[in-house]
């Protein structure tokens, strides 16, 4: 008997306790917390917020580089949609558009902006996101 209940509560207490995790899930991702999910990317406004914390860009940096990262994000929009191309195309495609707008991005940075920009990426390609070769 006593270990019967003792199941049914824990059972109850399990079900109690998945709940409210889930709802604080739902809760983060309502109020525009940070993404939970590994698929979610950051939006180009939220990278170029990113980037000047990061590499204390100047306004005129930052007026250079929106629109990089904007046609960055379309173009990967767009080549997401894309069904005809096989999965190897697709993905040397977008390995193609990181690389053209990063070369985009290395030419309005200074000298030292450019150095920890090559360490924000090679930390990113440890964590397992690879970054394109240079050709």
């Amino acid at each position: 008997m006593k270990k019967s209940l003792l199941c049914a509560s824990l059972a109850v207490a399990m079900a109690c306790c998945g709940t409210a995790l889930y709802a604080q899930q739902q809760d983060n991702m309502g109020q525009g917390g940070p993404p939970q999910g590994h698929h979610m990317l950051m939006s180009p406004e939220q990278r170029l917020q990113h980037m000047t914390k990061m590499l204390n860009l100047t306004p005129e940096q930052q007026e250079k580089i929106k629109p990089i990262l904007e046609s960055q994000n379309t173009q990967m929009q767009s080549l997401h949609q894309d069904t005809t191309m096989s999965r190897e195309d697709r993905m040397a495609k977008a390995q193609q558009i990181r690389q053209s707008g990063d070369e985009q991005i290395k030419g309005v940075l200074s000298p030292d902006q450019q150095q920890k920009w090559s360490q924000m990426q090679a930390q990113r390609e440890s964590m397992g996101h690879p970054q394109p070769a240079p050709q």
